[in-house]
């Protein structure tokens, strides 16, 4: 799928955020190749999970600049 957006004229400036529960070295670089704009591993907590997903919503709706569109 990552490989497909970032492919894709209209959608390769999409930002994409991978949230996964793998730590796999190989998964890492295979997601920032095809260009991913992050990866983060999921916590298995849920009060940790939500306060992941807050940081993930402050940074890119608060911090980033994003080209228009």
């Amino acid at each position: 799928m990552l490989a497909e957006i970032k492919s894709d004229h209209e959608l390769s400036l999409t930002p994409v955020i991978v949230l996964t529960t793998s730590r796999s070295e190989l998964d890492i670089r295979r997601c920032y190749a095809l260009h991913a704009n992050c990866y983060v591993v999921k916590p298995v907590d849920l009060d940790r999970f939500f306060e992941v997903i807050r940081s993930i919503e402050r940074f890119w709706f608060t911090a980033v600049m994003l080209p228009n569109r």
